[in-house]
């Protein structure tokens, strides 16, 4: 885990997206395979952007990225600052218009026929040599569509299995019903993936990452840190949130295939046998508390004294709590408590409005007076939804605005500070003037002021 006294800036999406990337070659390389293998599995893969949508990188990028990793840590993998090119910085203006025009009127052909065809009208000189990259980067910034025709996916369907105990767990969420109103509810299980062990569950109404990542921390809590945690696409499981914490901890966070379930079998073969014993006979049933600590409970029982104790077929009719408990691989916990909950910590800023409110995940929020206008770095834990800030070198939690509250509240009034009432202020001329003229007619000690001498008064008396 990093560090958690002086809170990092906040991590940018494609420097979380590019850390996501690497560690599905890192969880490869331990699994046994070399660099180049694992780069090039990799690279077959469709990844989840920062927008979720589908991309993929080129092995050039990920040793690319890998190399700024192994040199600077997650530093590294933020994209460095460039100025925005509108087409071409190397291509010439006539060469680029002619581009842009036969790939407008014929969408379909490539680009290494569009540089063919550059060269036989004589844009392109016989000893001078075009990049196709270079076009296709000049395309893509004009919004011309470059796209090739969808091929068949050839995936990596291969099996696979850790051989020690937390070197990778699994998790998904399981949708069900329960109680008589038949409330919706969901289960995130965590697996490991080595013994099929059932780590942990936590039950909640809806996928979220504050879900994801309460079991991410009662699990470490209990068994201690993962080397890899492998889940789906669920909306709980993209959230940058859990992709940043995740990298806080240490744990490589790795997505499967969208659309492909056979790549989750051992969780996918889980959910379905915890559907037949337990989930499906809460549907409806009069006898059981829909609430989600309650379910939670029910789940957590089923777990540790029926599932786990139960002989596997794949284990050679062995437990997973025997398989669990006779791994001779120690199990990795963390260092001290407070340092493994700071790691659930996320650091955001955010500009205070001049009425002292600053806004956080669509939630407004009551900031101490004296920060108007200044840019405030806001403590997120995303275990307990709070949001804090330093103030006077203490953490302050923050209350949500409450604009109903704050109509009937008394104002305060304003109370001046001490260097006001000690200040010494200097006079104006209209304070000399009044002095001048209106000046006491008698002393400190009671007699009369003799006037001065230019006082044409004090003359005629």
């Amino acid at each position: 885990m990093q560090n958690a006294q002086s809170p990092p800036s906040e991590p940018s999406f494609e420097a979380l997206f590019r850390y996501q990337v690497l560690s599905q070659v890192f969880v490869r390389e331990r699994n046994g395979q070399v660099r180049s293998k694992a780069v090039k599995a990799v690279a077959l893969l469709d990844h989840f952007g920062a927008d979720n949508t589908l991309r993929r990188v080129s092995r050039r990028s990920i040793y690319r990225w890998l190399a700024a990793f192994e040199e600077q840590g997650f530093t590294g993998l933020s994209p460095a600052k460039r100025a925005p090119v509108k087409d071409s910085l190397v291509l010439s203006r006539p060469l680029i218009d002619f581009f842009k025009s036969q790939k407008t009127d014929d969408p379909l052909t490539s680009v290494p026929e569009l540089i063919r065809r550059a060269k036989i009208n004589g844009l392109i000189g016989p000893d001078m040599s075009i990049n196709r990259v270079t076009v296709w980067r000049a395309l893509q910034r004009m919004g011309i569509d470059t796209r090739r025709r969808k091929t068949p996916k050839h995936r990596d369907s291969r099996r696979f299995a850790f051989a020690h105990r937390m070197q990778m767990g699994l998790c998904d969420g399981k949708h069900f019903r329960a109680g008589a109103a038949r409330l919706r509810r969901v289960a995130l299980f965590f697996l490991d993936d080595s013994s099929r062990m059932g780590l942990q569950v936590v039950v909640g109404t809806s996928e979220t990452a504050k879900l994801f990542l309460r079991g991410v921390h009662e699990t470490t809590l209990e068994y201690g840190l993962m080397d890899a945690l492998f889940v789906d696409n669920g909306s709980g499981f993209i959230a940058h949130d859990a992709i940043d914490v995740l990298r806080k901890l240490g744990i490589l966070f790795i997505h499967g295939t969208a659309g492909y379930p056979e790549g989750r079998g051992k969780i996918e073969r889980f959910n379905r046998t915890a559907g037949d014993q337990i989930l499906r006979l809460l549907d409806g049933n009069p006898q059981v508390d829909p609430s989600c600590g309650a379910l939670e409970l029910r789940l957590r029982h089923y777990l540790r004294q029926q599932y786990n104790l139960t002989p596997h077929e794949s284990l050679a009719q062995k437990t997973p709590w025997s398989c669990f408990g006779d791994d001779e691989k120690p199990l990795r916990f963390a260092e001290d408590q407070q340092r493994l909950r700071q790691a659930f910590v996320l650091h955001t800023q955010r500009r205070v409005s001049n009425d002292n409110v600053v806004s956080l995940d669509g939630i407004a929020y009551e900031v101490i007076r004296g920060y108007a206008g200044t840019r405030l770095t806001l403590h997120r834990n995303t275990l307990d939804g709070s949001v804090a800030m330093v103030h006077q070198g203490r953490l302050v939690r923050l209350s949500p605005l409450e604009p109903h509250k704050n109509a009937r509240d008394k104002r305060t009034s304003h109370v001046p500070d001490k260097e006001d009432t000690q200040r010494i202020w200097p006079p104006s001329s209209a304070q000399m003037a009044f002095d001048r003229d209106m000046r006491p007619v008698i002393d400190l000690d009671g007699g009369f002021v003799s006037p001065p001498k230019d006082d044409p008064e004090g003359d005629a008396s």
